[in-house]
Order: C-alpha cells, then sequence, then structure tokens
C-alpha cells in the first residue's frame, strides 16, 4: 500500500500574533513545522510527503524539508485550508492510494497516531483522530451583545477533531471537490468535514490529549511542557514576571461614536480623541507597554502624527503586542476596570473580552473588564468622561 502525507502549513498563525508564520516559531529546540515534518519523515508506513507552504516559504523552504529518506514536494498554500490541501493534492503520486493529512500546528501528534489513523482509513475509506468531549457541551448564540445558551449538546456523542486523517483516494477526490465548489463563506476547518458533505462516512479513531493545535500564546507554553522541553516555562531566571500599568482617561461629547474595547456601544455620547479615543485599548496599550519597559501609547503612537487619526485602537493595540513580543516578552493576563457614570456596560463585556484576546493572541480567559461608576462623584460621576485603569502581566519569553 503506498501512502502518502499532506502536512498542511499554508497559513499564517495570525491569530499566535508573533509577527511570522507560527510553524516557524521555535518549541524546544526545533521549530513547530520540523517537529511536525519530522515524525512524518521518520514514518514507516508514509511513502511520500508533500508540505504546503505560504507563497513565499514555498519559493524558499526551510533546509529541514529536504529529506534523504522519501520523496518531498512542496506546494503553494491557498487563500482557505481546502485551496491549500488541493494544492498539495495535485502534487501528489499516482500510486497513493491513502493519503493522510496532518496540521503542522500539531507538532506533538505520536507516529502511533498516524498508523492508527492509515490502518482504519485502508479498512474503512477514511479515519480521523478525535478524543471525546470531557466537559458539558453549550451550543450559544449572542443576543444584545451577550452569549445565551441555545440548548446542551449530548457529551456522549461529541468528539473534538484532530489530525492526523486519512482518506483512500478516492474519498478525498470527493472532499477536495466539494470543498472547490462550496460557495464564499463556506470555508471547511478540516477534510473530514467535506468527505462528509461529498456524503462519505468518516470513521473515528482514538485521538491524543497531548496532541494539541498551537493556535495561541497559551497553547505555544503548553506544547512547550507536553514537549519536556520547559525552557520558557520552567526556568525562573528566564522567566522572569513583570507588572505593567495603564490608566486613560477621555471626554464625553455629542457626534462622537462610543468605542471600548473595540466594541461600538450606542449612546448619546462618545469619546473625544485623536484616535477613536477606545480608552479600554489605550490603557491596556500603556499597560503591556509599561510591563516591558517599552515606552507608552504617546511614544509609539502620538497625536501629533496624523498616521494615527481616526485609528482603530484595536489596531494599535495589535501593534503594542508585537513592540512587547519583540522586546522578549508575551502578555499572560490583563485586569482592567472601566469607570463610567453611563452607559451600562455589562452587556458589551464579553463582546470586549473577545475583541481584545484576539488582538493580544491570548486566551479570553485570561482577560478580566469590570465596569464600575464613580458613585456620582467628580467629573466622571457627573458623566463627562470615562476612565480606566488596567494591570498586565507579562512573562519574559527570552
Amino acid at each position: 500500500m503506498f501512502v502518502s502525507a499532506i502536512l498542511a502549513a499554508g497559513g499564517r498563525g495570525a491569530r499566535l500574533g508573533a509577527g511570522r508564520p507560527k510553524q516557524l516559531l521555535s518549541l524546544g529546540d526545533r521549530t513547530i513545522l520540523q517537529r511536525s515534518f519530522e515524525t512524518i519523515e521518520a514514518h514507516d508506513r508514509i511513502d511520500e510527503i508533500v508540505v504546503a507552504l505560504p507563497a513565499d516559504l514555498a519559493a524558499a523552504p526551510p533546509p529541514f524539508l529536504a529529506s534523504r529518506k522519501k520523496p518531498v514536494r512542496i506546494a503553494d498554500g491557498g487563500p482557505r485550508r481546502q485551496d491549500s490541501v488541493a494544492n498539495a493534492f495535485s502534487k501528489v503520486s499516482e500510486r497513493a492510494e491513502i493519503i493522510v493529512i496532518h496540521d503542522a500546528a500539531r507538532p506533538l501528534a505520536s507516529a502511533a497516531l498516524f498508523s492508527s489513523v492509515i490502518e482504519a482509513a485502508d479498512a474503512a475509506g477514511s479515519a480521523i483522530a478525535a478524543v471525546p468531549a470531557s466537559d458539558t457541551v453549550k451550543e450559544a448564540d449572542e443576543h444584545d451583545g451577550m452569549l445565551h445558551i441555545v440548548r446542551t449538546l449530548p457529551r456522549e456523542r461529541i468528539y473534538l477533531a484532530q489530525t492526523p486523517q486519512a482518506f483512500q483516494r478516492q474519498i478525498l477526490l470527493d472532499a477536495i471537490a466539494t470543498g472547490r465548489d462550496a460557495p464564499p463563506g463556506s470555508d471547511a476547518t478540516d477534510e473530514a468535514s467535506l468527505a462528509e458533505r461529498a456524503g462519505h462516512r468518516v470513521r473515528l479513531v482514538d485521538g491524543e490529549r497531548s496532541n494539541i493545535k498551537i493556535t495561541t500564546e497559551q497553547d505555544l507554553r503548553v506544547a512547550e511542557l507536553l514537549a519536556g522541553r520547559p525552557e520558557r516555562v520552567d526556568h525562573a531566571e528566564s522567566r522572569i514576571p513583570r507588572i505593567g500599568i495603564g490608566y486613560d482617561l477621555h471626554r464625553l461629547e455629542p457626534g462622537r461614536p462610543l468605542i471600548i474595547g473595540g466594541v461600538e456601544i450606542p449612546h448619546a455620547t462618545g469619546l473625544a480623541g485623536h484616535s477613536d479615543a477606545d480608552v479600554l485599548c489605550h490603557a491596556i496599550t500603556d499597560a503591556i507597554l509599561g510591563g516591558s519597559a517599552q515606552g507608552d501609547i504617546g511614544r509609539h503612537f502620538p497625536d501629533s502624527d496624523p498616521r494615527w487619526k481616526d485609528a482603530n485602537s484595536i489596531d494599535l493595540l495589535k501593534r503594542a503586542v508585537d513592540i512587547v513580543r519583540d522586546a522578549g516578552f508575551s502578555v499572560w493576563n490583563v485586569d482592567a476596570v472601566v469607570i463610567a457614570e453611563q452607559p451600562r456596560l455589562s452587556p458589551h463585556i464579553d463582546r470586549m473580552r473577545r475583541t481584545l484576546a484576539q488582538a493580544m493572541g491570548i486566551d479570553i480567559s485570561a482577560i478580566a473588564v469590570k465596569g464600575k461608576t464613580n458613585e456620582k462623584v467628580g467629573a466622571l460621576g457627573r458623566n463627562e468622561g470615562i476612565a480606566v485603569h488596567a494591570v498586565a502581566l507579562l512573562i519574559q519569553s527570552r
């Protein structure tokens, strides 16, 4: 049986916010991509490898992708996952009977897991690694800016999909055709979902809890521990915690949108400022810059510079996170207090947290936002402005 492997590494990993493709970030003594590649390269059941990379990397692949053990081909990644896999499949040998697909962002999958998936696909046509849900699963919907439970799903029937995923050749062809014909906005997160849409049954095999997908900074830290190379976690001398404090205040005035934490809130007045005057983003930006000794928001985004006129403060926060990372720090968690007499902020806080988490590349559980009034005392109590105090914990990452 001839087995081909497609290593899907065509994305940029923007959610990690590292300023470069996440597959090239270090995990211990090797990059994420190299770890995934070497597992596949060493597997005695896999005969060839096709690696899908972003176009610039595909033009000059990392040297470690040159294998002495088996043929390796490079394909250009596409705008969607299914496009990257389709491009890679076009370079698969015609001899391939089974094609196994693996996300480069899962560098801890074991050789035994690849064997299990390949054997199951040989027997059943298609198979994926998956682990049973261990938590109670809720389906949710957003209403008035807040998430509400729609229903509780039966946990015993819920499985969390992983890669590797393996398919007999014709089934993967059907899946690729389904993905190619999919309308805009119907991007597939894995090939199994496309095979399902094409009418095929997909078998589940036991996955591995350690086979995590690296998407956020926290995922990377966990992967370092699981990989047994906790350099950035356990060594106190190289993981010094740093605390930053941020504060900002803006006046309220008519005719301006009220934007707090990247969320526009309906209100009669908005915050005045050179940018969009997002007081929460500004305070958090100052906190993370201060914690890493990188100055403050005025130094990097001065109101005298026309580039920042009406700027989106979420974008400024993303830039600040990049500055902090370049200085060798990662944001661990953020706590902020928004002081506003009006409007009532509680209906919007979860959306703020989600938006801020995405901007900083950290989990929403690491962000706290509280709304407080000033008990009608002073300018804030007279609803003349809104202020924010923020604290950020940073960890030195190198």
